[in-house]
C-alpha cells in the first residue's frame, strides 16, 4: 500500500487504524511512523506504539522527529515533564513542522493546561489546515479552558475536513448542547 503521508493522514481521520498500521514499515517517512504510533495508541497497542515512537527517537539529535518520537515515548510511560521538554525542543527546532505543536499540545493536555494546549495544536492546524486532529483537539483544549467561541470554530472546521471520524458523534453532541443554551 503507498505509503503517501495525506493517504496514511486520511485512513487515521477515517479511524481506520489497523489500516494506518498495515500500511508503514520502519522505514515509513518520519510523519507515517508518527501516525502510526497515534493509530496503535488508538487501537491500545501501547507497547508497539512505544516502539514506534522509539524507531522515530533513533534519528539524529538534529532531526527535530528524533525529539517528538522521545516526547512520544515519554508520554506513553507517563514521564509528562520530559515529554514536554522534548517536545517544546522539536518546536524550538521546527517552528514551522505541525506534528512538533501536536505533540507539545498533546504532552501538555497531559498537564490539564488547556490554553497553552489549545495554542499548540492551533500552530498545528495553522501550519498544517487539513489536519482534521489538531482542529480537534484544539477544540477540546478551547472547550475546557471556556472559550467556547474558539472551540465551536475549530470543531466545525474538524467536522469538514474529517466527516468519518469517530469522534464525530461526540463533537456534534457538543456543539448541538453548547447551541440549546
Amino acid at each position: 500500500m503507498a505509503q503517501d503521508p495525506g493517504q496514511i493522514q486520511r485512513l487515521f481521520e477515517a479511524g481506520q487504524y489497523q489500516q494506518v498500521v498495515e500500511a508503514t514499515n520502519p522505514g515509513s517517512p518520519p510523519d507515517v511512523l508518527y501516525t502510526t504510533a497515534q493509530s496503535q495508541q488508538k487501537l491500545g497497542a501501547t507497547d508497539q506504539a512505544a516502539q514506534t515512537f522509539a524507531r522515530l527517537a533513533e534519528r539524529p539529535e538534529a532531526d527535530p522527529w528524533h525529539f517528538i518520537g522521545l516526547s512520544g515515548r515519554q508520554l506513553i510511560a507517563g514521564n509528562i515533564d520530559a515529554a514536554i521538554a522534548s517536545a517544546r525542543q522539536a518546536a524550538a527546532m521546527a517552528p514551522d513542522l505541525p506534528a512538533a505543536h501536536f505533540q507539545l499540545g498533546l504532552a501538555l493536555a497531559r498537564q490539564q493546561q488547556w490554553a497553552e494546549a489549545a495554542a499548540e495544536f492551533q500552530a498545528a492546524s495553522d501550519r498544517q489546515p487539513a489536519n482534521a486532529y489538531a482542529h480537534y483537539y484544539a477544540g477540546m483544549m478551547y472547550y475546557r479552558a471556556n472559550r467556547i467561541d474558539r472551540m465551536a470554530v475549530e470543531f466545525e472546521q474538524f467536522l469538514k475536513l474529517a466527516p468519518e471520524a469517530p469522534e464525530r458523534p461526540e463533537v456534534q453532541s457538543i456543539m448541538r448542547t453548547l447551541q440549546s443554551k
